[in-house]
């Protein structure tokens, strides 16, 4: 679930990139990709939590360590992203 979240999250961002470079609002789109961004760390984290219920160890020393640098640096990235569209609009 967290997989799908993510994805919608970059398709959004990057639908508002586009958006914002033809000088169109693309205020939803920030909302939508930001939006996704949390969902996506929520589901993850959950994913977590029921690994930890299961006690599926060896799943979290899989999972967590590539996946924690890679959700960092796509959260980072989102911020940056939709800080640009959101400074954007208010030229």
């Amino acid at each position: 679930m967290w997989a799908l979240l993510g994805i919608g999250a970059i398709i959004f961002a990057a639908l508002g990139i586009v958006w914002a470079l033809q000088n169109k609002n693309s205020k939803w789109f920030s909302f939508l990709s930001l939006s996704l961004t949390a969902l996506t760390l929520c589901a993850f984290y959950s994913d977590g939590a029921n690994r930890v219920v299961n006690e599926d160890w060896g799943g979290l020393m899989d999972t967590m360590p590539t996946m924690n640098r890679i959700l960092w640096i796509c959260t980072v990235a989102s911020i940056f992203i939709n800080a640009f569209l959101i400074s954007k609009e208010k030229e």
